[in-house]
């Protein structure tokens, strides 16, 4: 399998109505966006899953509606990730059960742990971490963290050992925050597209102005040798867009689609 078969490319959610004109014809319904977002793409990740706990009967409907071979990805239910509090273990297993229909259909890329910026590198949260991967333990995980000091190589070695997939990030280069880090800690790896918009990351007065940005082609051309060893490395490399407003996230992923498609082209052992 050539290295590029093994990057799934879209984008985070895809039920924005800012879409509408955009990347969805003017008028389409919600519950049409999916089937229409998966004739160009074969991957992406839900984001409702954070804000509201799925049933099995949500996510075997989104999955009637695309193609075999769509895959999809899952964000984890806020209480697994931002409230880690007593109903996290019930939650969890709520969460397992809704995935089965992904599951049996073979459409569960992984589950997406994101977590805030407040979840720091300490023994407590490490602990938590490998609770998490008991509770979902056939389930691949992928673990986003928001705060620097997850960047340690004992770090990569807790990711390996546990068998959770380090999330490589784009997003601005701020203090705390988290590099353009590569590195592959499991069987699949996640790339997610955050925007460079640093002056709305921490200020702004709606959530989706944070990732209000449009990439170049120049800083998307900065993760070719990354995202090229990454599928090196794992089995699946998953690479979301999440810089959705004005289905900017989409024009990204056809870019991103396009520069690989290129690479895919050039003869082996052709300079350039």
């Amino acid at each position: 399998m050539e290295t590029t078969d093994k990057i799934a490319i879209g984008t985070c959610g895809y039920s924005y109505r800012d879409w509408l004109g955009n990347f969805y014809p003017p008028g389409l319904a919600a519950k049409d966006m999916l089937s229409y977002y998966a004739r160009e793409f074969n991957f992406t990740e839900i984001n409702s899953t954070y804000y509201v706990l799925p049933r099995p009967e949500n996510l075997e409907q989104m999955a009637r509606k695309v193609p075999e071979g769509f895959i999809f990805t899952v964000k984890a239910y806020r209480t697994l990730t931002h409230e880690r509090g007593d109903s996290a273990a019930s939650d969890g297993r709520l969460l397992r059960q809704a995935l089965k229909p992904l599951i049996d259909r073979g459409q569960l890329g992984a589950v997406l742990l994101q977590f805030p910026f407040s979840f720091r590198n300490n023994q407590a949260n490490r602990e938590y971490l490998v609770r998490v991967k008991e509770l979902l333990a056939d389930v691949p995980l992928a673990v986003e963290f928001r705060h620097d000091s997850w960047i340690k190589d004992a770090v990569w070695d807790f990711l390996k050992r546990h068998e959770l997939a380090f999330t490589c990030v784009d997003e601005p280069e701020l203090p705390g925050l988290i590099g353009p880090v590569v590195r592959c800690t499991a069987r699949i790896a996640y790339v997610r597209f955050h925007g460079r918009n640093a002056g709305k990351w921490w200020r702004h007065e709606e959530a989706y102005e944070r990732y209000d940005y449009l990439y170049s082609e120049a800083e998307l051309k900065e993760w070719l040798p990354g995202i090229a060893y990454l599928a090196g490395q794992a089995e699946q490399v998953f690479v979301a867009f999440n810089n959705h407003y004005h289905s900017q996230a989409v024009t990204n992923a056809r870019m991103l689609k396009e520069l690989l498609d290129n690479i895919k082209k050039v003869p082996a052992g052709t300079s350039h």
